[in-house]
């Protein structure tokens, strides 16, 4: 019975870490990714900051958005505030997939 529970709990660890990723593209807001995710170099840091509501996300090169959790849009927000760029807010994001979200370790806006 032992056995069988530590194989269980290594096939649960090995799909978790194989969800571990890392994610480059352009953070935006929900809102406006649901409308105008094809100009996300465009998006204003203004912009993003007054619809933080709505969670933030990254649009990634081939154009999905994956959108972050919680304390993902926690650190995007920080770091828009913190960001001297207007526009072409691009970043940089690691954690794992969690269903169809980003739990967020670490994010920046290079």
């Amino acid at each position: 019975m032992n056995r069988l529970w530590g194989l269980t709990t290594l096939a649960a660890a090995l799909a978790v870490s194989a969800a571990a990723g890392e994610w480059q593209g352009h953070l935006m807001d929900a809102m406006c990714a649901a409308k105008m995710k094809d100009k996300a170099a465009t998006h204003k840091a203004k912009c993003a900051l007054s619809c933080a509501k709505t969670g933030f996300g990254v649009v990634t090169a081939d154009g999905k958005f994956v959108k972050f959790d919680e304390m993902g849009n926690a650190k995007a927000q920080e770091a828009l505030k913190a960001t001297a760029k207007d526009q072409d807010l691009k970043v940089k994001v690691t954690g794992t997939v969690d269903g169809d979200s980003i739990k967020v370790e670490s994010l920046s806006i290079h």
